[in-house]
């Protein structure tokens, strides 16, 4: 009997945690919370590393000829679900167009036979188009060879790309799971440029199912990986790449499925949390039948049916919601329920077809737009996956020099900057001690970095001050006169005498917000995308990606919300008069253009108090902005 022992990356130093061999939704440590708020490319943190233990028994190599039952030695048969085989195992698939080989995946040709269904896996992918020097079959054997000959090493680490991945067992046995075990080794082994790939364990332990032998299996696994036809992918092996597929899923949703989009934007803390969550949704979520179902469409079709399928699920969400009128608190939990609960809503088939009544964007159109995705999160930083670190690593109590507040204050105000920014160290952009008292003066130095923070010191020992999301530059795009700008990402806070952090109102109270309504003849703009990229009901329109201009967390633009009043979204505004943070029956902060003397009230914006004295002299004041930003 084969041993495996699977310990998870954590996101911090401490003890192994072991994972159950035995269960059938075994994850990785999930790394959702890494886009909560952002992140930003760094070196990731030692890790504990993920341990595969192979017993001393020699390896077996069976023919690779499709078993009589169709299924492979890898799976327990007391957990897949039985199948009518009266049904011609033999039709043959060799000359049958692709087009027809969709229709008949669609349609479930192969889903009442396991041994036409591994016949059709076995097709399929070998007549995917993928890299000259793909890994193949022998090269397995080779490679599976020198790592796991020598048997008296027992323990052998599992590819850090793990980390957040899906691990699911299915109906694998306790060899099976082994074996897809040893086969992501072998694949990290012969493919360095793997980084991030959640969907990876997925596809190997299903192929796993109807794939003879291991070597098989990893073969079909890496013409997945490296399939090369226009416009088309399988399985995305970056974070990067990974992060951007999920923004075009809310994409997809925002424009496909806006009652649903509308229930989560005014239910969830962070609604790109919620989409991140898709593949899961599918892979981890659902049943075994339905999952397989799912797999027979993909392999055909690649990644642009998963989006039709979640689209599908998101939508009997939001009708199964509507109709017990149910108020959604805890809105990845409820959606797990719901996939937990499928049956009760729909079949595997009518998911299947509901999936394939949306008329999606054509495979060209979805390229166009993850591409945009991918590049709005490269020009924010957002590279690589990351644990959070601990906010008071970037702030060096030997470096860090402020003549308002210490390094432990500064520590604290930084742990509560989204995480993409809290990364970088601060470095300081204007000083009054050393620029002087000149408005004009503070916006010549910050101009050209987003964010900023402000701090101010009063001249009776107050300390108090502002995160800015936005640009000093963009006061200018009014023209010299009052307007507002910024995001929901703005918050205010007090140092002195008391720490505090005063967010956006919609962020703690999000059900004084609604969604924006769309009207049949106009689309509000998605929350993934630029303002300006319009699309009409059966076309999207993707602008040049050099033209694309991205604004930070844009699940927090107020344009997304139908807020009570517009006072409620005054974040920042700049004049030669002043600056204003914060406004509506009040403002947050005001400053005037002396830098002396500022007030302070309660606002509808942040829901804050006075700050410090209402009206207060500024003894000092400083500008930090973010090391490469």
């Amino acid at each position: 009997m084969l041993k495996v022992g699977l310990n998870y990356i954590s996101p911090a130093v401490g003890p192994t945690t072991n994972l159950d061999t035995t269960g059938t939704r075994t994850r990785a440590n999930s790394v959702m919370d890494d886009l909560e708020e952002g992140v930003l490319g760094a070196t990731q943190e030692t890790t504990n590393p993920l341990i595969l233990e192979i017993p001393p028994e020699t390896e077996t190599w069976v023919n690779d000829a499709i078993s009589c039952t169709g299924i492979s030695e890898f799976v327990d048969h007391n957990k897949i679900p039985k199948l009518d085989e009266q049904q011609d195992a033999h039709e043959p698939l060799i000359g049958k167009s692709t087009k027809e080989l969709k229709k008949l995946a669609r349609e479930g040709h192969w889903a009442r036979s396991h041994v036409l269904r591994a016949q059709a896996y076995q097709h399929i992918i070998q007549d995917i188009p993928c890299r000259l020097m793909t890994p193949d079959a022998p090269v397995y054997r080779d490679v599976a060879g020198k790592l796991f000959e020598n048997q008296s090493e027992n323990f052998h680490p599992l590819p850090e790309f793990l980390a957040g991945s899906l691990m699911p067992e299915y109906c694998l046995t306790t060899e099976g799971v082994t074996a897809m075990k040893k086969i992501l080794i072998c694949i990290a082994n012969m493919s360095p440029d793997i980084t991030y790939c959640p969907l990876l364990p997925v596809v190997v332990a299903l192929l796993l199912h109807y794939n003879q032998e291991e070597a098989q299996c990893f073969e079909n696994t890496c013409r997945l990986l490296y399939c090369n036809a226009s416009h088309t992918s399988y399985i995305d092996y970056s974070f990067l790449s990974h992060k951007a597929s999920c923004m075009t899923f809310g994409d997809l949703a925002n424009k496909h499925c806006p009652a649903a989009h509308r229930l989560l934007a005014s239910s969830a803390d962070n609604i790109f949390e919620v989409y991140s969550e898709w593949l899961v949704w599918l892979f981890d979520d659902l049943p075994f039948d339905y999952v397989i179902r799912i797999f027979d469409v993909y392999l055909l079709e690649g990644q642009k049916v998963l989006y039709r399928i979640a689209l599908a699920l998101l939508k009997q969400y939001q009708v199964s919601v509507s109709s017990k009128g149910l108020d959604v608190a805890d809105v990845k939990g409820s959606l797990q329920a719901f996939m937990w609960e499928i049956r009760e809503h729909m079949t595997a088939e009518k998911l299947l077809e509901k999936a394939f009544g949306i008329r999606l964007f054509s495979r060209k159109e979805i390229w166009l737009l993850q591409m945009a995705n991918r590049k709005a999160l490269v020009e924010k930083g957002v590279t690589m996956v990351q644990h959070r670190q601990s906010f008071h690593l970037t702030v060096n109590t030997l470096n860090f020099t402020s003549a308002i507040v210490t390094a432990q204050e500064m520590r604290i105000v930084w742990s509560w900057i989204p995480e993409r920014f809290s990364l970088f160290s601060p470095v300081l952009l204007f000083s009054t001690s050393e620029d002087g008292y000149s408005l004009k003066r503070l916006y010549s130095c910050c101009e050209g970095y987003e964010p900023t923070v402000l701090l101010l010191k009063t001249t009776v020992g107050e300390v108090c001050g502002a995160f800015l999301s936005s640009d000093w530059s963009e006061r200018k795009k009014s023209g010299g006169g009052s307007s507002f700008f910024g995001t929901g990402e703005c918050f205010v806070f007090t140092v002195r005498p008391e720490m505090e952090r005063y967010e956006w109102v919609f962020i703690k109270k999000p059900e004084q917000a609604k969604a924006m309504p769309r009207s049949p003849r106009q689309r509000s703009p998605s929350p993934f995308s630029p303002e300006g990229r319009t699309t009409t009901s059966n076309h999207l329109t993707v602008p040049k990606l050099d033209m694309i201009k991205y604004r930070l967390s844009p699940f927090l633009a107020t344009r997304h919300f139908k807020l009570p009043s517009k006072t409620a979204s005054m974040f920042m505004s700049g004049t030669r008069e002043g600056i204003i943070i914060g406004g509506g029956g009040g403002q947050a902060l005001f400053i005037d253009a002396d830098l002396h003397h500022g007030r302070t009230e309660h606002c509808e914006t942040f829901d804050n108090p006075p700050l410090c004295q209402e009206n207060f002299q500024v003894q000092l004041l400083e500008v930090w902005g973010f090391q490469n930003s």
